[in-house]
């Protein structure tokens, strides 16, 4: 038996046509067009989440939990243990000074807006310069023991920390200038 092009048809109910409703009441899907009665879930594109008729909806009920610090800082961690590797592989030079930006570049320290917190997690055995906004007391006696120095540089002073010393500045000069005067 040969077969032509124009004989090639689909299986019988392969291909479906789609149901169009609201299209008068002996359709079958008319009037409510299959979407029930009135209100706001007969309408098109209504999804009330979490929503249970009135009842107190779950994710209210159960207690919360937890506390996001406004003044909390955000350190990207290292540990010592990392950076013997990174520094073994190359991807990090010991000889020149250890900073944020070159752990960053070496792909050790992700994020940390407020800089790095050095840990003392894991060994280090080559002499190195870290320049970090923190370090634990570990992690400095073991630099210090492979003969390395740690240096800490002073966080920025909160804004409401500044401005308590502006104002004592101002009454310290105001009460300087009635003396003289």
């Amino acid at each position: 038996m040969a077969f032509k092009l124009n004989d090639i048809s689909d299986n019988e109910g392969a291909r479906k046509d789609r149901m169009r409703v609201g299209r008068g009441i002996g359709s079958g899907k008319g009037k409510t067009a299959a979407r029930g009665q009135k209100g706001q879930k007969s309408r098109e594109g209504v999804a009330i989440k979490g929503f249970e008729g009135g009842q107190m909806p779950l994710h209210m009920r159960l207690p919360k939990r937890g506390f996001n610090n406004p003044f909390g800082k955000d350190y990207a961690e290292v540990n010592l243990g990392m950076v013997q590797k990174f520094i073994d592989a190359k991807k990090l030079d010991a000889k020149k000074d250890i900073d944020h930006a070159a752990l960053k570049a070496a792909g050790l320290a992700r994020g940390g807006k407020d800089g790095v917190r050095l840990l003392g997690k894991g060994e280090l055995t080559t002499k190195a310069t870290f320049t970090v906004a923190g370090a634990s007391k570990g992690a400095i006696e073991a630099v210090e023991k492979a003969g390395g120095k740690v240096e800490v540089i002073a966080a920025a002073q909160p804004e409401s920390e500044k401005k308590s010393a502006r104002t004592e500045a101002n009454k310290a000069s105001k009460k300087a200038g009635k003396k003289a005067g």
